[in-house]
This record gives structure tokens, sequence and C-alpha cells, in this order.
């Protein structure tokens, strides 16, 4: 297993401390009513559940109508993060210049403002099931999955940022909650994602095949 200390990183808690049990909501309020708060800080009050909570929080903004060029800014952490839980990594590491980087409360109000009423909604229905999906194996497959739809998310695809990220932010709330039904959730979610990737792609090579032969047929 890699350890987060060996890659030059501020260390942190590992997943064999004792877990702190606030909600993602809850967390997410009291860090928007901050002046401002870096994303070192970000990640050590989620404490030895901040792989979950980082991979739902980057995610998450992706089903809002933000400015061109956003997805490719959250995709970035995401495909830093998510390979890190497919690798076993203990706690999540990140370079100092990103540790260090200071998010306004406004701005971070201003992004989940609109989405925590419905992240309260999921949080009174779910608990901890299924724990058979959250082996080290089973985290690691949740960790490969967001590690590729990351990389999808990260494309000037139109509207393509949408379904990878609601698939991450089901994954990584699931992982944070250890909730069984989210993670099947996000897996079916990712299924679909994945047969959607196959037909755009089909539909692009077509359209590609066909604008070379009419081409050449000129």
């Amino acid at each position: 297993m890699v350890a987060p200390g060996s890659l030059k990183g501020p260390l942190r808690r590992g997943m064999d401390d004792e877990p702190d049990h606030t909600s993602i909501s809850a967390i997410v309020r009291e860090l928007t009513e901050r002046e401002s708060v870096s994303i070192g800080e970000i990640v050590d009050r989620f404490g030895t559940r901040a792989f979950g909570a980082l991979l739902f929080i980057f995610a998450l903004p992706n089903l809002l109508p933000l400015p061109p060029g956003s997805s490719t800014i959250l995709g970035a952490p995401l495909l830093l993060l998510a390979p890190q839980v497919a690798l076993g990594v203990d706690a999540p590491w990140l370079p100092r210049s990103v540790d260090n980087r200071r998010i306004t409360g406004a701005d971070l109000n201003k992004v989940f403002k609109p989405l925590l009423p419905w992240v309260e909604r999921f949080e009174k229905i779910s608990r901890p099931r299924i724990g058979v999906l959250f082996s080290a194996w089973g985290q690691r497959l949740i960790g490969a999955i967001c590690s590729v739809l990351a990389f999808v998310l990260i494309l000037p695809i139109p509207l393509g940022n949408l379904l990878p990220g609601l698939t991450i932010g089901v994954l990584g709330f699931s992982l944070f909650q250890r909730d069984g039904f989210f993670a099947v959730a996000g897996y079916v979610l990712a299924a679909f994602s994945a047969f959607l990737l196959y037909v755009a792609a089909d539909a692009v090579i077509a359209g590609v095949r066909l604008l070379v032969n009419w081409l050449g047929g000129a």
C-alpha cells in the first residue's frame, strides 16, 4: 500500500484513525461560514473519510450550469484523487501548491447552496449497508471507475460532464457514507455512462468516415 508521506506531501490521518461521523452537508455548511479555507483544511476537516467527500465535492458542481472550462478545472483534482483510491492510499495526498490554495466561504456557498438541500435529503435515507462493497478491493474498484470518468470529465465534450460528474458524485457519497445502495446506483450510472460514451464515439467515428469518403469523392 502506498504511504502518503513517501510522496513528500503533508501527512494526514489514515483510515485506521477514529472516524468523524459528521455529515457532508454539515461540514460543507460549516466551511461556507468561514472567511476562507484552504484545500488542505478541507481535506483535514473531513478526516478519515476525506476521499469520498472530496470526490463528491469536486464532482457535484458539474451538475450546475457553470462557465465553459469549469469541468476541466473541477476534473483536475479528481484525476489526482481517484487514482489514489484505486491504489489503496490510506489518506489523500495533494501537492503543496494545491494544498495551500484558498477558497472563500462565499464562493463555496455560491456553488453548494442550491445543492445542499438535495444532499440532506439523501443523507436522511442513507445508512451503512452492504459493507462487502467497501472492502479493500471494493474501494479500489470505485477509485478505478472514478479515475476513468474523471478523465472523461476534463474532455471538451458538450454536456459531457453531467453523467460522469453525477456518477463520481454518487460513488464518492457511497464511499463517505459506506452505503452499498448508493454504490450499486453508482455502478449502474457508470455502466450507462460507458454505453453513452460508446455510442458517442461510434457516432463520431462514423461521421469522420463519412466526411473522409465525401472529401475523397469530391
